[in-house]
């Protein structure tokens, strides 16, 4: 069985062997011992040492005691890791336990892998370590079996929970484009709003983040009345300083201590929907088991794409991927949206070019077998086609409304950092979150390429400049390195930080029409991420009519019509990037520019309004409920 793991075409095939060659191992008892262990030893093979480790836990105890509890010490950090994983396979093995509880107390991802394997040996001393818990943890868990107190059931319609915890979500979208708030955050804000226009639906609770002082305290959860009809915004109190997505993996049980309290606080939840994988999710699901609430997922190949993309572009190989795994978690998300999709309800998707061919060869689920309701995402039309009539008709003569007339302020306070030899270029603009999956970095310098940098300013609007976080200040290194900050503006470059939804609306609205004296009309919108799942903020400068420049794969290319409403690209390379974006400009100022703009934006609002979008997911939802 490792010969067709080692022979296996992709990272991702060999991957998913690992329950077959587990029980093989199962089977062959010691007779397995010496090949598993060849395996682990080859370093120039890393994903079929991670099989053979996983492998060889599941082999019986002899097995797991001679290979894998001794990598429990082991200098090589994706070993380790997975040592401490794949032993929840395993009976509960003795000279394991202490290696395993110092794992735990040194924390990080390995120390919630060493966390689970003990929880699931009935060993765990508490839910949490001391990293996550803090000295106060125990007097925050619930007693097992504790009811909500909320009054008894008396809707008629459903309760329906979404939940992305690595964002402050609420209904101002203030925090857009900061830290992970990125677009997720803006589609729960407007999604909620439009589902409980369904008079199938009584209440939708957006549950994100809670950090402070009082996260853990007796108030904290649900400190206001949610039992009303309407849209609400519910905290799930969490421990320490905010955390990114990435980051915030040790906090598993406490993440799961909080959803329980405040679901058992709201009172019945009839579905919760999980998107991505990650310790929310995996949080969520095993509260929403134990409670009996069944979910909703939403399946997209992440990291399954990335892995698949950069394996194809040979910087990801099977001699490095374990060191990738060790900072990425690859296969334990792989498995875990695996796990996910097992216990949901019900699975929906985002469109892709390839759907059916998607599902089988990255996530290896069989569309014939398992059904998959194809949903795409949505947007609210309104404050954008309100900034695009404001901003077209007076905001040149300043009569725009206040809010409208404020963000342009704001945005003609940033172009007058411009010398005035750049004021009479366009701009390209790009919105979204400082992160390295954005590429942000790799559009400034596909940007600074002096042909593109001569025909147009770059508006980068995303990130907290002052107060940048790990991954925020990664991307910002990269363009100070490429671009001083100092000379920045001089040279064209303009960056915003993040902007509250409405102001992002007036903005794009502003790169089409132009600012008088400042910047030409004729702007254009510009996605370098490196994948891109649907992408709610293309939508949204294909809405405000500008020309988008997008990933090729993914979402975009199912609704951007290439080389007519955008340019779709392998954004990964910054030449490709800097051509497109050119190109990009030859549309925005051609004659028939004007009904590109209609048809970018009727096609916006035909087929991926926000409306539209809640009405299929209801319909899935009430079966599920059913």
């Amino acid at each position: 069985m490792l010969d067709e793991v080692r022979s296996a075409p992709s990272i991702l095939d060999a991957l998913e062997l690992v329950d077959e060659v587990s029980r093989a191992a199962a089977g062959d008892g010691d007779g397995a011992v010496r090949a598993l262990a060849d395996a682990i030893e080859d370093g120039t093979d890393q994903v079929t040492a991670i099989v053979a480790v996983h492998a060889a836990a599941a082999g019986g105890a002899a097995t797991a005691a001679a290979l894998v509890v001794r990598l429990l010490g082991s200098p090589v950090g994706h070993l380790r890791e997975h040592a401490a994983w794949a032993l929840r396979s395993s009976t509960p093995l003795l000279d394991a336990v202490e290696p395993l509880r110092a794992m735990q107390q040194e924390g990080g991802f390995g120390g919630v892998l060493a966390e689970s394997t003990l929880e699931a040996w009935g060993l765990a001393e508490a839910e949490g370590s001391a990293e996550e818990c803090g000295p106060d943890a125990r007097s925050d868990a619930e007693p097992a079996g504790a009811r909500s107190d909320a009054p008894a059931d008396v809707r008629s319609g459903l309760t329906v929970a979404q939940l992305f915890l690595h964002a402050d979500v609420d209904g101002s979208l203030l925090q857009s484009g900061k830290g992970d708030t990125g677009g997720i955050a803006t589609l729960l804000v407007h999604l909620g709003d439009a589902l409980v226009e369904d008079p199938r639906v009584d209440r939708v609770l957006t549950l994100s983040r809670r950090h402070g002082p009082d996260a853990l305290g007796p108030d904290a959860g649900v400190a206001e009345d949610v039992s009303a009809p309407g849209h609400h915004y519910v905290g799930v109190p969490l421990p320490g300083p905010v955390r990114s997505a990435a980051d915030a993996w040790p906090l598993h049980a406490a993440v799961r201590r909080g959803l329980r309290r405040v679901l058992r606080a709201v009172g019945p939840v009839d579905v919760l929907h999980l998107r991505m994988a990650e310790v929310g999710s995996w949080a969520a699901a095993e509260v929403a088991l134990e409670l009996g609430i069944p979910t909703v997922l939403t399946l997209a190949p992440d990291p399954h794409a990335l892995v698949a993309a950069r394996e194809a572009s040979g910087s990801l190989t099977r001699a490095t991927f374990g060191v990738a795994d060790e900072v990425e978690h690859l296969v334990f998300r792989i498995r875990l949206l695996r796990d996910l999709a097992a216990g949901a309800a019900a699975l929906v998707a985002f469109p892709r070019p390839r759907f059916e061919h998607d599902l089988r060869t990255l996530l290896h689920i069989d569309p014939d077998e398992q059904s998959v309701v194809v949903v795409p995402e949505g947007i609210d039309l309104e404050p954008l086609d309100r900034a695009v009539a404001e901003v077209a008709a007076r905001g040149a003569d300043g009569e725009a409304d206040g809010s409208v007339r404020r963000a342009l302020g704001e945005l003609d306070a940033l172009l007058e950092h411009l010398p005035h030899e750049r004021r009479t270029l366009p701009l390209a603009v790009t919105v979204g979150r400082l992160h390295r999956v954005k590429g942000m970095a790799t559009l400034v310098e596909a940007w600074a390429d002096e042909q593109v940098r001569q025909r147009c300013n770059l508006l980068v609007v995303g990130g907290d400049l002052g107060d940048p976080s790990g991954d925020e200040a990664e991307q910002l290194h990269r363009i100070d390195a490429m671009v001083p900050r100092a000379e920045a503006a001089g040279r064209g470059l303009l960056l915003a930080g993040h902007r509250p939804n409405g102001v992002v609306a007036a903005w794009l609205a502003a790169v089409r029409f132009g600012r008088p004296g400042l910047s030409a009309p004729g702007g254009v919108y510009v996605s370098a991420s490196l994948k891109e799942e649907f992408g709610i903020a293309i939508l949204e400068a294909m809405a405000a009519g500008l020309v988008v420049v997008a990933p090729d794969g993914g979402g975009p290319a199912t609704y951007v019509d290439d080389n007519v409403t955008g340019l779709l690209v392998d954004t990964t390379s910054p030449a490709q990037l800097a051509e497109a974006v050119g190109a990009a400009f030859d549309l925005a100022s051609s004659p028939d520019a004007p009904v590109r703009a209609e048809k970018a934006r009727d096609a916006v609002a035909r087929d991926f309004g926000i409306a539209t979008m809640a009405a299929s997911l209801v319909e899935v939802y009430a079966e599920v409920a059913r």
